[in-house]
């Protein structure tokens, strides 16, 4: 039994129908309060008006703005879907009246009105019919409510009416909120949309800076990839623009339009970091006040990027290579399995070949990780990029501090003499810096003095090709004499030796493996 705050032992008829009326007010105000659905909210009202205040058949019509004229929102006790197919052309119709006046419509018998269509074939045409307009603000009239009520007399119908009205000014409400919550999500959706297309030219492969042959193989590499859903290792020194690697391949994949999660595995310990990747339930730990969402659930359907993955420990490593696995896991104090569709690109700038001989990386999690290996190579090795990589730079630092800049040839001299230990991100810094301490916007071999570089600085010998070729000429040497020769000119450093063979980074590791050569530490 429901109840009635308006209840009362006995009135006469007229207290007795305004009783209901409030009451079904009431009732209407909760459904109206209950969800943003637009549509649930129109049928939920409807019910209420045919179940506890005798209008029946309850119709709500909303303007089109293309045709100008109604269509059907809602209709009490049929599929929504089937009535939104009906629609009334302006002019058309006793609803056209109700629009055209922004009065009540009233009839003592719907059939004998001239304008009477019954479009929707539901109506009883011996029984009354009163129409309202739905009213929202200087919109003015938006659509109408209709509903026929119970055999009353005339007076009684002009009550209806009233009543009628009071719900269609609540109904105006919500069409308002509804109308602009929709609004503001298509705002936000043309907002994000604007974003990721911003985002995607920014990591477009035209955007990618250097024609060193070691950068565009690497380019060639992460155009290849990007297509698939393979796990991608980013290899290389700190500064050599991995970050930026792993978003290309992100931005320019399938999944572009997902979620793309970062985490940097070297900036939290083992317990926030499991907290972090896998979520954790309310309680679950002292300070887990709600229910949290992990970085691999944030990331399903996307990507995540894990950066610094060789700092993460060994415990730790046995519960990220179930994910990788079988992409499954489960929140912290919970025991209900999560399973996810992620792709997984991560880097280090370990060696991780070496951690997983001393013990302290998994080799089944080394191979999982390892699928398509990309080296970043280090500035050193792609000097001939460093004009390009300048003035790309200087551009990014104009816009920054909103004033002109120039670089002068003075000062890119001094750029190319410089070793670069930091690379990329050392550069942009000793820019930045020069770019402060220049007053006038030139930046001039003062300036790059100034900030801290050394214009006597040499570059460091790199290693010539002539013994290794003389190696590779030698007829009483195998292939892996050969190779070690070429580790030896190169300072055992495998990308180098693999230039001076003709060969690629990934050829050179594979017959270093296969033919058990041990690397040598300088």
């Amino acid at each position: 039994m429901t109840f009635n705050p308006f209840d009362e032992p006995s009135c006469d008829p007229s207290a007795c129908l305004i009783n209901t009326e409030l009451d079904t007010l009431y009732r209407v105000s909760r459904v109206l309060s209950r969800s943003l659905d637009l549509h649930e909210t129109l049928d939920g009202v409807l019910s209420e008006l045919h179940q506890h205040a005798g209008m029946q058949r309850g119709l709500v019509t909303l303007k089109n703005p293309e045709s100008g004229g109604q269509s059907v929102s809602a209709l009490y006790g049929v599929d929504r879907r089937g009535a939104t197919r009906v629609s009334y052309r302006p002019g058309e119709g006793l609803l056209s009246k109700v629009v055209a006046s922004g009065q009540p419509f009233i009839s003592e018998c719907v059939g004998t009105e001239i304008d009477f269509l019954d479009k929707l074939g539901v109506y009883d045409a011996g029984l009354p019919f009163i129409g309202v307009p739905i009213q929202v603000g200087d919109q003015g009239v938006v659509g109408v409510l209709a509903a026929q009520p119970d055999y009353c007399k005339r007076s009684e119908l002009e009550a209806r009416a009233r009543f009628m009205e009071m719900v269609a000014n609540l109904i105006g409400q919500s069409v308002r909120l509804s109308w602009q919550v929709a609004e503001e999500k298509r705002d936000l959706a043309d907002e994000r949309d604007r974003l990721r297309m911003a985002v995607r030219s920014s990591y477009s492969f035209d955007n990618m800076v250097g024609h060193a042959p070691a950068m565009r193989r690497m380019f060639e590499q992460v155009r290849q990839v990007a297509k698939y859903n393979t796990t991608v290792l980013i290899r290389g020194e700190s500064g050599t623009g991995k970050e930026l690697i792993a978003s290309a391949i992100h931005y320019n994949s399938p999944r572009a339009n997902a979620s793309f999660i970062k985490l940097n595995c070297a900036a939290l310990p083992d317990n926030l970091l499991e907290s972090e990747l896998f979520g954790h339930e309310k309680g679950a730990f002292t300070g887990a006040a709600t229910q949290r969402k992990g970085r691999f659930e944030q990331a399903d359907g996307g990507t995540i990027f894990l950066d610094e993955i060789g700092e993460i420990s060994p415990t730790f490593q046995a519960k990220l290579l179930r994910v990788l696995q079988e992409g499954e896991f489960e929140r912290i104090g919970s025991n209900r399995t999560i399973k996810v569709d992620v792709r997984i690109i991560a880097a280090t700038n370990k060696n991780l070949e070496t951690g997983v001989e001393k013990g302290d990386f998994r080799e089944d999690l080394y191979y999982r990780l390892n699928v398509m290996p990309i080296t970043t190579p280090p500035l050193r090795e792609r000097k001939e990029d460093i004009p390009e990589l300048a003035q790309f730079l200087i551009e990014k630092i104009t816009r920054q501090q909103g004033r002109e800049l120039t670089l002068s040839d003075s000062a890119l001299r001094i750029l190319m003499r410089h070793d670069w230990p930091g690379n990329v991100r050392e550069l942009e810094n000793s820019l930045e810096r020069a770019a402060v301490l220049s007053e006038d916007g030139n930046i001039d071999r003062e300036a790059m003095i100034l900030s801290g570089l050394d214009e006597n600085v040499i570059d460091t010998p790199r290693p010539t090709a002539s013994k290794a070729a003389a190696a590779l000429d030698d007829p009483t040497l195998d292939e892996r004499e050969r190779i070690i020769a070429a580790l030896e000119q190169a300072g055992w450093v495998q990308a180098k030796a693999a230039r001076l063979l003709d060969m690629t980074p990934r050829q050179i590791a594979y017959r270093i493996q296969t033919l058990n050569i041990t690397m040598r530490r300088i």
